[in-house]
């Protein structure tokens, strides 16, 4: 058995690497963290290297990347980098998970949530903020559960864009842009969904009660914003399938509980091996165990 430390790699795109994430590290096994902040795909080089060229291919399993930040494109291009550096084929590799701004890791316990309650194969889902990160995952993962995604934006423009670049990685997905700037928009996205996710921004209210109280073909409503006023009228952010006006209700802090089991235990699988990649699929298929 390996005597080495647990050491975890933080690469964040902000100036000051999360303490969120370096606590959940902390918790979650992680015995040694490196924090690097500001980083960019052009010195993630040295970084990896710094990784894979210490240490023996029997101890590599013991050092794992992760990779955050609030910026989620600039994350998935170091994501890019990182894996291009490794040299698997020589067995110099480590495993990385990729959660910047917990956008991976709350979705799939979103999605998850519902998909204990209610099968999404047919169904008509409305995803309100959908063009933020953690919409655009949601909207990923139950596009491939056989549902009809409706994506929806203040502004339709860019929730077309969002439902392109969709479209070009999952061509068979039933997905369709909306917008939320005005009620009648609001009410023509709502219409015949049997679920709706609110993954808006802080504080900000996108669904009125008036709204949505009422459809008769609603089913599930599940709120991701925290700060008061709750996104969604009606939803509390400790709602864990609370019944409400004959529709099930889940709030932030109750899916956060999952969203932080599914952190902890992809932190964890580092470890285990040294060909792990988490992204948005693997940690959605992990979650299935928790």
């Amino acid at each position: 058995m390996s005597t080495r430390r647990r050491i975890l790699i933080q690469l964040d795109t902000d100036a000051h690497p999360s303490v969120f994430d370096s606590i959940v590290a902390l918790d979650a096994g992680a015995e040694v963290l490196l924090r690097y902040g500001n980083v960019r795909p052009e010195n993630v080089v040295p970084l990896v290297h710094g990784a894979i060229f210490t240490r023996g291919p029997k101890d590599l399993h013991q050092t794992a990347i992760f990779i955050g930040g609030s910026d989620v494109a600039l994350a998935e291009r170091i994501r890019d980098e990182v894996r291009k550096t490794l040299l698997p084929q020589w067995g110099l590799s480590v495993s990385s998970l990729l959660d910047p701004n917990g956008s991976n890791t709350t979705a799939a316990a979103a999605v998850r949530t519902v998909l204990r309650r209610f099968s999404l194969n047919g169904a008509s889902v409305l995803i309100l903020g959908g063009t933020g990160p953690v919409g655009q995952r949601i909207a990923h993962l139950i596009a491939q559960q056989g549902a009809e995604v409706r994506l929806a934006s203040r502004q339709l423009s860019k929730a077309e864009e969002v439902v392109a670049r969709l479209r070009s990685r999952l061509p068979a997905a039933r997905l369709v842009a909306g917008e939320t700037a005005t009620e009648s928009g609001l009410r023509e996205a709502l219409r015949g969904c049997q679920v709706v996710f609110g993954s808006g921004a802080a504080g900000v209210r996108i669904l009125p009660k008036a709204l949505w109280l009422g459809q008769p073909q609603l089913r599930i409503l599940l709120d991701l914003n925290a700060v008061p006023p709750s996104g969604i009228e009606g939803v509390e952010p400790l709602d864990d399938g609370i019944v409400r006006d004959g529709v099930l209700c889940f709030g932030a802090i109750a899916v956060g509980n999952l969203k932080m089991k599914i952190h902890k235990t992809a932190i964890a699988k580092l470890f285990e091996r040294s060909d792990y990649h988490f992204d948005i699929d693997e940690i959605f298929a992990l979650s299935e165990t928790l």
